[in-house]
């Protein structure tokens, strides 16, 4: 099963949603290859700066995302994502 997210990346360039560089596009990910999940508090405070797209509500968490090669940062906090994954701890454990 590959389950769709949103993730959050440095374009490098400034575009109409975001003069920072930051973008957001959708990815696609197999649960299969996640190591582990962390909320990313760089990345909510980037938010509340301003540095991110203007269209995410201020509210907004972000999850990192360990995959067993790389990792990502997407929209959602840690629950959220782990639910849409389909993972449980011992899923995770195992990795």
């Amino acid at each position: 099963m590959i389950v769709k997210l949103v993730e959050v990346f440095l374009t490098n360039q400034p575009s109409q949603e975001s003069k920072t560089g930051y973008s957001l596009k959708e990815v696609f990910i197999n649960p299969k290859h996640v190591t582990f999940l962390r909320e990313d508090d760089l990345y909510q405070a980037k938010l509340s700066a301003g540095l991110l797209p203007e269209n995410l509500d201020k509210r907004q968490r972000f999850t990192r995302i360990h995959l067993e090669r790389g990792e990502i940062v997407v929209v959602g906090d840690p629950s959220t994502i782990k639910e849409k994954l389909n993972i449980d701890n011992r899923t995770l454990l195992k990795g």
